[in-house]
């Protein structure tokens, strides 16, 4: 009997739909956006028709049709009483071949391993930390004023002003990140509410872009279809199976083997000018109009605190060098994590070797916390994403020793090695596309 076929047969005796049988060839069968099916803890769920109303977005549960989503599912939800009673209605039947958590001993020892980490409390957020973090941001704002205020219209503290506002909103990026992955409050509402503030009012962006952006680049990370952040055919081909299908695919495109060499000058333009194109087309689009107010209110502040003392042109050049400098940091330190690692199309791996084989860590030290705004433990933050960023490395231990278990490289590096390999792999890749590119369409 087809799959197709076999969810139709009622449930034996008038038992509930969660009593169904199912198989993972049924499963399977429904994986793309108008038939979506996934499996948590061996219970099936149909979210075709569910799929908008999802808070993360619609496209992090295609991203899972068709597999075991169990982990995942832990991973990103804190309040799981209050999820399970919404997916109730959705539960359709359950496996009857065990599946792959029955046998998977990787996700095993990862849900023993995520027991621990909450029971030593790492999941517990430190106020104190997080206001610390918020009062430095509105500092660093205030001396930007202090200086053009005191100081005049003149270059030289122009441009320090605009150091000092790029430092507040990068620091200010990351501390929406700490709200958007809600592992600051201890209740949902409380974080989407700081979350909207913050990068709406202190960044100018939207809460609803970057969660549909940044939930899937966490679900799939360097998977290529899957992850947005490395939907970058138009300008970079990343890792080793991408450039090859590009060159195969398209004659004509950008010179990819100079792509190491053009990437420290088009990262200078990702905030200045992709990030408010897309962001404003979101919420025009989207029709998010209280998220609309927010962005707004961003420029205008900033515009009615700076024109005065310097003029138009000048508050217009302090905005770009603002946006510049933090474009550029903002790049480098989320690209050195990632982009040396692996990048394929999806394999449906175990969450653990998923996480592991697109992240790497760089040195711990208080600079490169503060720099990195703790994403330096990328590996940590990617398996555990809700958990608060002062409590990552804390969890490092025992996640090295899982991975030794299960024979899993740890990468760790160090700063200026972290920004040389973003480079080098790119270097790699753009050479991969150049041999592919002219085997394929100047020798036939």
């Amino acid at each position: 009997m087809a799959p197709q076929e076999k969810e139709k047969i009622p449930a034996a005796n008038g038992a509930p739909p969660r009593d169904r049988l199912l198989t993972w060839a049924d499963v399977r069968s429904h994986d793309n956006k108008d038939d979506m099916w996934f499996v948590i803890d061996d219970l099936v769920y149909d979210v075709t028709h569910w799929a908008k109303r999802h808070p993360g977005g619609a496209k992090i549960l295609r991203h899972y049709a068709g597999q075991d989503a169990s982990e995942a599912w832990l991973s990103f939800h804190n309040d799981k009483a209050l999820v399970q009673k919404y997916m109730k209605p959705l539960c359709i039947g359950r496996l009857d071949d065990g599946g792959p958590q029955a046998t998977d001993q990787i996700k095993k020892d990862f849900r023993e391993l995520r027991e621990t980490v909450d029971k030593m409390g790492l999941f517990k957020p430190s106020y104190t930390f997080f206001g610390v973090h918020l009062a430095h941001i509105v500092l660093l704002d205030v001396l930007a004023y202090f200086i053009i205020s005191q100081y005049g219209a003149g270059w030289v503290p122009v441009v320090l002003a605009s150091i000092a506002l790029a430092i507040s909103q990068t620091q200010a990026g990351w501390l929406q990140h700490d709200f958007g992955h809600l592992s600051v409050f201890k209740t949902k509402w409380m974080d989407n509410l700081a979350h909207q503030v913050v990068i709406g009012l202190l960044k100018g962006a939207s809460s609803a872009w970057w969660k549909n952006q940044h939930y899937q680049h966490h679900a799939k990370p360097n998977v290529i279809h899957k992850d947005p952040d490395i939907r970058v055919e138009a300008v970079f081909v990343v890792g080793d199976v991408m450039p090859v299908q590009v060159a195969k695919k398209n004659k004509n495109g950008p010179p990819y083997n100079l792509q190491h060499l053009y990437y420290m000058i088009l990262t200078v333009a990702l905030v200045p000018v992709y990030y408010h194109i897309m962001v404003y087309r979101f919420i025009f689009t989207r029709q998010k109009w209280h998220e609309a107010v927010l962005a707004v209110l961003f420029p205008a502040i900033f515009v009615t605190s700076f024109y005065p003392h310097v003029g138009l042109g000048k508050t217009i050049a302090m905005y770009l060098m603002m946006r510049a400098i933090e474009s550029q940091w903002f790049t480098w330190a989320t690209q050195m994590s990632h982009i040396p690692m692996e990048i394929d199309t999806d394999k449906d791996k175990a969450w653990v070797t998923m996480q592991m084989h697109a992240t790497c860590n760089v040195e711990k030290s208080h600079f490169n916390d503060w720099f990195t705004g703790h994403l330096n433990f990328q590996i940590e933050h990617h398996l555990f994403p809700t958990m608060p960023r002062h409590n990552l490395y804390k969890a490092t231990p025992l996640v090295k020793s899982l991975c030794q278990k299960h024979g899993l490289d740890y990468t760790v590096k160090s700063l200026g090695d972290a920004f040389i390999d973003i480079l080098r792999s790119l270097k790699k890749s753009g050479q991969l596309w150049q041999e592919t590119h002219s085997h394929t369409w100047l020798h036939g």
